[in-house]
């Protein structure tokens, strides 16, 4: 079973890994002194086995009626030292065994006069290591072969490597404890250039699309450069995006705008009456396509530029004022009056010039074509709370019990407006200006009559 998959945390990979290395050094610590314990125990009772052995061998002496046998207390107290181990012997003089154990194994292969070898050999109900030396002596003028076996039982060998590979046990376990800190501190330093570039990256604007140029070891080159290839690539096709936008909007209008025209000659012109209500229809059609398609624009505009806003400071006093200029002529069509209310002094806020303009143009827009004739709409501007604000106050047909969070819904309209032309995006244009500029934009049935529409923008 995978724990950390292609989506889960480097970190926590990299720390187990470190974990894991740690883990195999503590093991391998652990055998190796296992080993060399039972190495160095054995080489040390061999030297103490073989000392003792040949010790035996050198106190025998030869006499007229044979050899004499000196068991020295001194020999066996040596070899009784080493933890509570068991001893037995055996010498054997002319191939007769004169004393000790009888039974006790021989080795394989006689050993070299004085110098003693070792096996190992399986004695009553243990595993005995035996040292044999073997010498020759003249008695009666005859040489006669000596052997002289002593085994020991391998308890205290035992006991000196398990106390050796218990220590290295504790000291491996120590050094895998002290491993968790230390692998959490490397992976840390590991991956803290990664966190200075996301921080890097991210105290930058939505405008800043400029190559990273942040300090980063060799191993982040390829990431750098293929996050510059991509903001690269990203300034590319934002600057498309807006050209298409400018464009689009340029030849929708246009075009549309003609066929308005000529559509208007054509009825005017006209005397036949069934021809009249086409061209009406087609002038109410047209109309339609051009106010749905100069919405999606400015929609899409807006989407655009809020997340490439161009902070500028702008004095809200005049974008209103030439609002209320451009939509004279439409005004003056439907017998309206509009007017705008408020000190001349500029009133200076900081944001994107060309969405304030859509926002206003949108909520002026749906002022006066909700509108009665002979009405008046007007645009009251003042500053309170650190706030400048645009009241839009028509005579209209109100809200008609709808919410703000409803008309202001993506192609939502009113329930009271189904005879007049609309995409249902103006208000939604406006909502979306005011929250990407640090705004607020709200929605009130007026007691005597239409409706009112603030949009609020933070003063300088």
């Amino acid at each position: 079973m995978r724990v950390i998959g292609l989506n889960g945390s480097l970190r926590a990979r990299l720390v187990l890994q470190l974990l894991a290395v740690a883990a195999v050094l503590a093991v391998a610590l652990y055998f190796t002194v296992r080993s060399t314990a039972d190495r160095a125990a054995e080489a040390t009772q061999d030297a103490i086995l073989g000392a003792a052995t040949t010790s035996i061998a050198e106190q025998l002496r030869a006499t007229e009626d044979g050899i004499e046998v000196d068991l020295a207390y001194a020999t066996f107290s040596m070899l009784g030292a080493v933890a509570q181990d068991r001893l037995f012997y055996r010498i054997d003089i002319g191939g007769e065994t004169v004393t000790g154990y009888e039974d006790l194994p021989m080795p394989e292969t006689p050993p070299a006069a004085l110098a003693a070898s070792f096996y190992n050999q399986p004695y009553l109900d243990t595993d005995l290591r035996i040292a044999a030396v073997a010498r020759s002596m003249v008695v009666g003028s005859r040489p006669v072969p000596v052997l002289v076996l002593v085994g020991q039982t391998r308890q205290g060998q035992a006991a000196i490597a398990d106390s050796l590979a218990n220590r290295a046990a504790l000291i491996g376990v120590g050094f895998f404890v002290l491993a968790v800190p230390l692998s959490l501190l490397s992976a840390g330093s590991v991956f803290n250039p990664i966190n200075r570039l996301a921080e890097a990256v991210g105290r930058r604007g939505p405008r800043d699309l400029r190559p990273v140029r942040h300090p980063t070891p060799r191993e982040l080159a390829p990431l750098v450069g293929a996050l510059n290839g991509f903001v690269a690539r990203l300034r590319g096709a934002l600057s498309q995006t807006e050209t298409f936008i400018a464009e689009a909007a340029h030849h929708i209008r246009t075009p549309l705008s003609t066929v308005r025209t000529e559509a208007e000659i054509a009825l005017r012109q006209s005397d036949d009456e069934a021809t009249r209500v086409r061209l009406r229809s087609m002038i109410r059609g047209v109309e339609t396509s051009a106010r749905s398609a100069s919405q999606l624009l400015d929609h899409a505009m807006v989407l655009y530029r809020s997340d490439q806003l161009e902070r500028v400071e702008v004095d809200l006093s005049v974008v209103l004022r030439n609002v209320a200029r451009a939509f004279e002529p439409t005004a003056e069509l439907k017998e309206l009056s509009l007017r705008v209310i408020g000190d001349a002094a500029p009133m200076r806020t900081k944001g994107d010039p060309l969405l304030i303009e859509a926002a206003l143009r949108n909520l002026v827009d749906n002022a006066i074509k909700y509108s009665p004739a002979e009405t008046e709409v007007q645009m009251v501007l003042s500053a309170a709370d650190g706030m400048l604000h645009v009241q839009v106050r028509d005579e209209g047909r109100g809200l008609s019990g709808a919410t703000m969070a409803e008309l202001s819904r993506r192609f939502t309209r009113g329930g009271n407006v189904g005879d007049v032309v609309g995409s249902g995006l103006g208000l939604t244009i406006v909502a979306e200006v005011a929250g990407a500029l640090g705004g607020r934009f709200t929605l009130e049935q007026r007691e005597t009559g239409g409706t009112c529409a603030s949009f609020s923008l933070p003063q300088l």
